[in-house]
């Protein structure tokens, strides 16, 4: 039996006025997710507890079924396993934004989700300011990046910035969390300070300024750990997989289980992936794969963007060019194929943050008889015979003939 989980990144969200009081889910027009729902059994998940941050390094761990109180060290770590960068057991890893601050506020997480052209001439001028500090930068995609620092203290306290848009950056600095890490916040502030008088007047913000784009005028680390161990799938279920993905944190959690990176051109984090390409290397990689993870960012980010059309549109893209497109693909393999669709948060237009509510989960295993779901929303997966899950629950209910 094959396994493919479709993955809507911040997919779910709250009831919204402007789509008369509906969700964008239940607003969309997706057949393709309405079936898998309709075929299949329906459930919530709820992939953040209470303790835990609510960031999508720690939804995704729980969706493959990792425990995020042991296996989450940041998302730093998993963003350098994507991009190749080996660490040491002492060194800190963190994510680094590439941001735009208006009028001493944080007015966009991703710099008006800047090119990664022109992230590339940014990152590497600040490698050249930054040459004589204890710290090292490379570049990833659009306005995600990675900042290594050996022998960093982890004990510190940093902002997502995504979930601070509109607030004065000042007091959203880095804090040591205790009296050991105060020389770590210490840099790290002083790189921020010295980034964004650097980054004013660079050539790349003043021709982003005159076209009427958000300019990149600030670096912003946040999420930091260290190297996690973690079992592959191979160890713990004797399974080969493969994660499609545009984006570095999903990379590196795929290197850390053991599955295969299968790279699309055009896939790009936004609402302008490559759909198409990630279904054909989905239905490629399932030909010498166990199982897929196709992961697609565009929900989240316009849920970050507040903006609710967009969010209705992301989803009806990911559902007629890339799930419909899978199951066609699929044809007779249908009844030898599970399908799981889920988001791994939401985050909701009304905020642009992500909360920790419980997801929708629709789960097609041809060997289980459908439980009466009509269609896949938030609302009517509360019917559904799963209940609500938690934990490892959803991938050994996926997995269970293993």
């Amino acid at each position: 039996m094959k396994t493919v989980i479709f993955l809507g990144d911040g997919m779910a969200d709250y009831p919204v006025p402007s789509l008369q009081n509906r969700t964008p889910l239940a607003a969309a027009d997706k057949p393709a997710m309405n079936r898998i729902a309709r075929e299949g059994r329906n459930g919530l998940f709820r992939t953040i507890e209470p303790d835990m941050p609510t960031g999508s390094a720690v939804a995704n761990l729980s969706v493959l079924g990792y425990d995020p109180r042991t296996a989450f060290q940041g998302r730093g770590v998993l963003e350098a396993a994507s991009l190749g960068v080996s660490l040491s057991d002492t060194d800190l890893a963190m994510r680094v934004n590439l941001i735009c601050i208006a009028d001493g506020k944080i007015k966009s997480h991703s710099a008006g989700h800047i090119s990664d052209e022109e992230a590339g001439l940014l990152i590497r001028d600040l490698q050249e300011l930054f040459r004589d500090q204890p710290v090292s930068l490379t570049q990833g995609l659009s306005y995600r990046h990675l900042l290594v620092m050996p022998g960093g203290n982890v004990r510190i306290e940093c902002a997502p910035p995504h979930d601070h848009i509109g607030e004065p950056a000042a007091n959203l600095m880095v804090r040591a969390a205790d009296p050991g890490a105060a020389e770590t916040a210490g840099l790290l502030n002083r790189l921020i300070r010295e980034s964004q008088a650097f980054l004013s007047d660079h050539p790349v913000n003043r021709n982003r300024t005159s076209k009427g784009k958000d300019p990149a005028n600030s670096l912003w680390p946040w999420s930091p750990g260290r190297k996690p161990a973690m079992q592959t799938f191979q160890q713990r279920f004797g399974i080969r997989g493969a994660a499609i993905s545009a984006v570095d944190l999903i990379k590196g959690l795929a290197v850390y289980a053991g599955f295969d990176v299968i790279p699309v051109q055009g896939a790009t984090g936004l609402y302008n992936t490559n759909y198409e390409g990630k279904a054909d290397a989905c239905l490629s990689a399932l030909e010498n794969h166990d199982l897929v993870y196709v992961h697609v960012e565009a929900a989240d980010e316009a849920g970050h963007e507040k903006d609710a059309a967009l969010k209705v549109r992301c989803i009806e893209d990911m559902d007629k060019r890339l799930i419909q497109r899978v199951w066609d693909g699929l044809g007779g393999k249908l009844d030898h194929t599970v399908i799981a669709l889920l988001p791994d948060h939401a985050t909701p237009v009304s905020s642009g943050a992500h909360v920790r509510d419980p997801v929708p989960v629709a789960i097609r295993d041809p060997r289980f008889t459908a439980d009466g779901v009509d269609g896949y929303d938030e609302e009517q997966a509360q019917n559904g015979s799963l209940g609500l899950l938690s934990g490892a629950q959803f991938i050994k209910t996926v997995l269970q003939s293993r």
